[in-house]
């Protein structure tokens, strides 16, 4: 990873994340670490998990790190078929190299079909512990595409993702988890 091994300027920095795969015959659907019942799957060189594509690019790009398909590209061998929680873990350590820590993220996962909603606190407790932050600081939201465009006709999956990281012993005032701790 090449971030800096702490970063100047604001204790809060602010990340966005996204990523589509379009889709193909035969489940199930990976995403947020999760298989989801589907007859069709996210079709790309690794896992195709777009939560956790997008949930990495928002990290590395809050503390100004390559993107996920500079560090992990699609025409790499040793990337095919590959975990994408892999990818997420780098992206945590870059920003613990950074000097920062996670603090809350925000997710919207555009699916036509399968319902999300079953499957969205499973989804929320993995992508937690791989982050190391409560439940409380993962937020996802699934949304449909009404029947327009590629995610309305099943075509494509997508997600987007906000996240805030925090500069470590800032004396920023302490996020529910450090309050949680004392």
């Amino acid at each position: 990873m090449s971030s800096s091994s702490s970063l100047s300027g604001p204790a809060f920095r602010v990340g966005l994340g996204y990523d589509s795969h379009r889709l193909g015959p035969g489940g199930p659907l990976r995403i947020g670490g999760v298989d989801v019942p589907s007859d069709f799957h996210a079709i790309g060189h690794s896992d195709a998990d777009v939560l956790l594509h997008a949930i990495t690019d928002a990290l590395l790009g809050a503390v100004c790190a390559k993107d996920i398909g500079r560090l992990f590209p699609d025409d790499a061998a040793e990337n095919a078929g590959r975990d994408s929680g892999e990818f997420l873990s780098a992206a945590v350590d870059a920003v613990r190299q950074a000097g920062m820590q996670v603090g809350n993220l925000d997710c919207v996962i555009l699916a036509q079909r399968p319902k999300m909603a079953p499957h969205i606190d499973l989804m929320r407790e993995r992508i937690a512990s791989q982050l190391g932050v409560p439940t409380t600081d993962v937020s996802i939201k699934a949304k449909t595409g009404e029947g327009v465009g590629e995610i309305g006709t099943s075509q494509a999956i997508a997600a987007r993702v906000v996240v805030l990281v925090i500069s470590e012993g800032t004396g920023t005032p302490p996020t529910p988890r450090q309050a949680d701790e004392s």
